[in-house]
């Protein structure tokens, strides 16, 4: 069976159809980290801007998508949700089982990706923003016919670009509602950090880079030390302490609870949204 075909690992070559910020970060990753060389790497784009862009390290640049997915082996949908649809089925004649395609489009279900391809042979990916920065939190899941082989080259792509993990589709809206909208609630944390330095007496250049280092140094600590948040807490917050009143704040405002309760709207929202 075609879909049955390996990708060859060390040679095979990667289409992005839609030439947005995501797609030129997760190319510049790939290139950056060594996993592929960009003249392995194509997409396709009428602006000149994002052409330059891409061309300017290195990838190739048609012009038109059907270009790129006879130049690849694996083939990258990186266009808005709503295209989707549109871009797959004036595809469809090419996306024969020989070609691992991959969907990174926000709500858009691998039951229908497979459908309008009539190929089976899908990955859906759902990386963040901090994909920009090298640090994305990436989840991968695997279509129907996609092998575990597909599985380890997608990690290997994605893993360029900050951290992958495997789940279950059905598991997506959830993993929205943390990592895909999480950063914008760090983001806030972030600027009310700063702005409680700035009441507190200190100039707000000085407290906005102390609150972006203090959420990044912190983060670190429970990536690095495997040690429980709640334990990293713990040693911080000593008896009668500075810590322990600020926590004793934060718990009266209802914080985790908030987080907790922002994360699960989101998650719900995404299911209202990719019922539409």
């Amino acid at each position: 069976m075609a879909s049955s075909v390996a990708i060859p690992s060390d040679t095979f070559k990667l289409g992005f159809i839609g030439a947005g910020k995501l797609a030129e970060n997760i190319a510049r990753g790939v290139v950056k980290s060594g996993t592929l060389p960009a003249s392995r790497i194509s997409t396709a784009h009428r602006s000149s801007d994002r052409r330059d862009v891409f061309a300017s390290f290195g990838v190739k640049v048609f012009e038109h998508n059907h270009q790129v997915v006879e130049n690849s082996d694996v083939v990258i949908f990186s266009v808005k949700p709503q295209m989707v649809k549109e871009v797959v089925l004036q595809l469809k004649p090419l996306l024969t089982g020989d070609k691992l395609l991959v969907s990174i489009a926000a709500g858009i279900k691998l039951c229908d990706l497979q459908e309008w391809a009539g190929n089976t042979r899908f990955i859906r990916v759902m990386p963040n923003t901090p994909s920009a920065v090298g640090q994305a939190a990436s989840v991968i899941s695997l279509g129907g016919t996609a092998t575990e082989e597909d599985g380890v080259l997608m990690g290997s792509l994605f893993g360029a670009i900050g951290k992958t993990w495997r789940a279950n589709e059905k598991m997506f809206d959830a993993v929205t509602g943390l990592s895909g909208s999480g950063p914008a609630y760090i983001f806030l944390a972030i600027e009310a950090l700063a702005d409680g330095g700035v009441a507190a007496g200190l100039p707000r250049d000085l407290a906005a880079g102390l609150a972006a280092q203090t959420v990044l140094g912190a983060a670190a600590m429970v990536v690095n030390t495997g040690k429980h948040p709640g334990q990293l807490k713990d040693d911080v917050a000593s008896p009668g302490g500075t810590t322990i009143a600020a926590i004793h704040e934060l718990e009266k405002g209802g914080f985790r609870g908030t987080l907790m309760n922002a994360v699960v709207a989101a998650a719900n929202r995404s299911k209202e949204l990719s019922k539409n």
